[in-house]
């Protein structure tokens, strides 16, 4: 038998010259003289499998070994091979036993194996049955990246199939694109009302205390670390559940405990740290996020490209080399110490969902049980956090308490088979085991129980509260506990009118469309008289400072005023209106009385003052001190904090 390797050795050995086809009709007439002298030979009728010549592509593609040899010793074996899992019985195989019998190695370092994408109802795709939807179609309404993002963190990935449903692809941008667009349009908002000229301080980030700035710009790295060590393991499915952690803690967490800072109420030096923070986690989000979104990557990136210096600016996000984590960002203790306080604030809401205690109502305390010491200063550390956050007054420390106890029961199914006729006699022992036994079980491990040890696997703690619960409401998880006092008085419920306030404000702003730099003040009218009518009156001044807008008695409301939006709500059974309105200037009606005795007069000229421009005219009231114009041919002068205010509200506290 001869094994032709060539067109050239076939044409030497046959005499047959200018073949230029290798197809069976065009050679089975050619013969080869047997060189041993056993007669003629010729081609073998059996037609060799198509598919070793799939799995001779590492060497045909190349025309190895009649040529690049030293290329393809540097390629060999290639460092990954993709295809369909209905794939492996051909192409796969043939690579294998090609590669092992010429090279003794398989001729590839990683396999990504992809499988069949199916219809929502498992059944095959069909152009025929319309099963499935057009996927142009759903690339115009969810965009590319939703599309591609959805496979990445499908089982598709994994070799395995998929049911595709439109709503994930829907999940996808609900998850990941939404809350990862609006916390960058928050950032951007805030960075051009800190300065039009922004310009990160790199400087400023390198050198931030801001614990939760250390936070996130190790959360950041982390998360290239994780990214990075995926997609060397080629396990694509393994980076969405680690980008949507990663958004969630940026949106969910810092954003929203910084928020203040952003606004600058610690000063300009701690905002614009906190917006160089912010760029830089999102500068390397949009890099970090480059192959896996490149629109939306690129988006992003050219959002923040004048923000780059220049000597680091690339024209797309594409040309940026994909980024390494930052040793000096990299801090996994505060990372732990964050995620203490974050246990805390979940169990502290979810205790408060039980007892229907909204946040909006402050409460006096909330106890912290935890044996470790580590634990306990992580959460004095970032104590203010969980006061605010959870809307608490006091934060007390524990490592033991009698109010949360350990209950062991046996696993029955793990211990029925081990233990046979002692199950019994073990199992009622089990359930008598002290809380002190129980802590020690979980330090150790292991437990001797009549005779017989028991492993951490055969059985399951439970935690039970023996505390007050009318007073008290506990939750807890493998890693906290804590137990929220629950007391009232009159001076929390007191409180928590006013955050409600507060909250109704801010919603009514919203409602008719406000920015916060938006020029407007607020009146107030409650109905009935009583505790809830002073309580506003007396904490006036408070409530506009917390709402950064004029906070009036609707009594004062001009009637020339531009009104935004109304309101009308209840604050347990107290009934409340609000009004919003265009910001306009307060007067002292009574000393305008005495020197203009015509009430008609008076009310003409505060309509008149108040229909001009607001900011113009504020302009002239504080560098003249007064404001003069001619009305019915009187000369007036209004003195500035005398007869004239900036809204109705200071005008009231003269």
């Amino acid at each position: 038998m001869v094994v032709i390797g060539s067109i050239e050795e076939l044409e030497k050995r046959s005499g047959v010259t200018g073949i230029k086809d290798l197809h069976r009709e065009s050679i089975d007439h050619i013969t080869i003289p047997s060189q041993q002298g056993k007669g003629v030979l010729r081609r073998v009728e059996d037609v060799f499998d198509c598919w070793f010549e799939s799995g001779s592509m590492p060497y045909a593609q190349i025309h190895y070994p009649f040529e690049n040899v030293e290329t393809f010793n540097k390629t060999f074996p290639a460092d990954f091979i993709a295809e369909g899992i209905d794939q492996t019985r051909g192409w796969f195989y043939t690579l294998l036993v090609l590669s092992t019998i010429l090279h003794k190695k398989p001729p590839f370092k990683n396999v990504v194996v992809n499988g069949l994408v199916l219809a929502e109802d498992g059944r095959k795709m069909s152009k025929k049955e319309k099963n499935y939807p057009d996927p142009n179609l759903v690339v115009e309404k969810y965009g590319a990246d939703a599309l591609r993002l959805y496979l990445i963190d499908s089982p598709v990935v994994r070799g395995e199939n998929l049911r595709f449903a439109e709503a994930g692809v829907l999940q996808i941008i609900n998850l990941v694109f939404r809350p990862w667009y609006h916390s960058f349009r928050f950032f951007a908002n805030a960075a051009t009302k800190f300065s039009k000229q922004f310009k990160p301080d790199q400087s400023l980030t390198l050198s931030s205390q801001n614990l939760m700035d250390k936070w996130i710009l190790a959360a950041t790295s982390q998360l290239i670390q994780s990214v990075r060590k995926e997609m060397e393991a080629y396990e694509l499915s393994a980076v969405l559940p680690k980008l949507v952690t990663f958004i969630e803690q940026l949106t969910n967490w810092y954003l929203k405990l910084n928020r203040t800072r952003m606004k600058g109420a610690n000063g300009p030096e701690d905002t614009k740290t906190c917006l160089s923070v912010m760029f830089e986690v999102f500068s390397t989000l949009s890099r970090t996020m480059a192959p896996f979104t490149p629109f939306l990557a690129e988006f992003f990136y050219q959002k923040l490209r004048p923000l780059i210096p220049e000597n680091e600016r690339e024209d797309s996000v594409h040309y940026c080399e994909f980024p390494h984590p930052r040793a000096e960002f990299l801090n996994p203790r505060i990372v732990e110490a964050v995620s203490n306080m974050q246990s805390v604030i979940s169990l502290g809401r979810t205790a408060r969902e039980r007892r229907n205690k909204g946040v909006s109502f402050p409460l006096k305390k909330i106890t912290s049980i935890n044996t470790s010491p580590q634990f306990q200063a992580d959460i004095e550390q970032l104590k203010d956090y969980i006061m605010d956050e959870l809307n608490i007054k006091e934060i007390a420390y524990v490592s033991d308490s009698k109010s949360v106890i350990n209950i062991a029961k046996p696993d029955n199914k793990k211990l029925g088979v081990k233990l046979g006729k002692d199950f019994g006699k073990v199992s009622a022992a089990i359930k008598q085991l002290s809380d002190q036994q129980i802590r020690q079980f979980q330090s150790t491990g292991s437990v001797v129980v009549e005779g017989h040890t028991i492993s951490s696997d055969e059985l399951l703690i439970l935690r039970e509260f023996k505390g007050d619960a009318k007073l008290e409401e506990a939750a807890w998880n493998s890693s906290a506990i804590i137990v929220l006092d629950l007391t009232e008085d009159q001076k929390l419920i007191d409180e928590g009118y006013i955050r409600r306030v507060v909250n109704f404000i801010q919603r009514l702003r919203k409602k008719s469309g406000i920015q916060p730099s938006d020029p407007v003040e607020v009146f107030y009218h409650v109905p009935s008289e009583g505790s809830f009518k002073t309580l506003l009156q007396n904490e006036a001044k408070n409530i506009s400072a917390r709402v950064n807008l004029p906070f009036t008695p609707i009594n004062l409301l001009p009637s020339t005023s531009v009104v935004l939006g109304t309101t009308d709500g209840e604050i347990d059974a107290h009934k409340l209106h609000l009004t919003l309105t265009v910001i306009g200037f307060g007067f002292d009606t009574e000393l305008l009385s005495k020197t203009y005795p015509d009430k008609q007069f008076v009310e003409d000229l505060q309509t008149l003052v108040r229909t001009r421009d607001y900011h113009n005219t504020l302009k002239e009231l504080t560098s003249k001190g007064f404001f003069e114009c001619k009305l019915n041919d009187v000369q007036t002068k209004l003195e500035w904090n005398k007869h004239i205010f900036r809204n109705c509200n200071e005008s009231q506290r003269k």
